[in-house]
């Protein structure tokens, strides 16, 4: 261990504090290394998370195919119609989990969905049900018929008089569609009409 033939006496020796200040470099590099894995698996997780619900929130919606009002013997549309299907890329929709908000000419209202439509509910029934899965569109050729009843999200002497303005938003558990209706200037006569 020792040169002395050579008249060297070179020795390497190293001190306890040193030796100390080795290892907290190396815990100290550890604890680091862990935190930023810990926050990069955190921060990964989060971002599958976000882009998922941001897909969903985009595709998992309802399409309003049409929109129809029973027109009433007083002249005024009584229940508003719309036959729903799921948007393209869609997941499955289930309609008694989403609310449908009124804002009519008389007031606002957020509707859950019951058997019958009324002031606080609407109604979904199905119009064609591929594997018999009603109230959650399933198939891209589910149809359903959700219905309102103006006459109870009125003032509630009538229904919706001639070119009275409204606006339906169908809000799913993922997502919201927003449609604006107009009724015609004239409902004399006719049974039904497209809104």
């Amino acid at each position: 261990m020792f040169d002395i033939e050579n008249g060297r006496v070179d020795r390497g020796q190293v001190g306890i504090g040193t030796l100390i200040v080795f290892i907290a470099m190396v815990l100290v590099a550890a604890i680091a290394a862990g935190v930023l894995i810990n926050t990069a698996g955190f921060l990964q997780t989060k971002s599958e998370q976000t882009g998922e619900e941001s897909t969903a929130q985009v595709t998992n919606r309802v399409n309003v195919v049409s929109t129809t009002g029973t027109v009433g013997n007083d002249d005024s549309i009584h229940t508003v119609d719309l036959t729903v299907m799921k948007s393209s890329g869609s997941g499955h929709v289930n309609l008694s989990t989403a609310t449908v908000e009124w804002l009519g000419p008389d007031n606002a209202a957020i509707l859950t969905k019951g058997d019958t439509a009324t002031d606080t509910n609407f109604s979904v029934t199905a119009i064609k049900d591929i594997g018999d899965t009603a109230p959650v569109l399933v198939d891209q050729a589910d149809r359903f018929r959700v219905t309102l009843d103006a006459t109870q999200l009125t003032d509630k002497s009538h229904g919706l008089k001639e070119s009275e303005d409204f606006t339906i938003k169908i809000v799913t558990s993922a997502g919201a569609v927003t449609y604006q209706h107009s009724v015609p200037q004239t409902l004399t006569d006719q049974k039904a009409v497209q809104l």
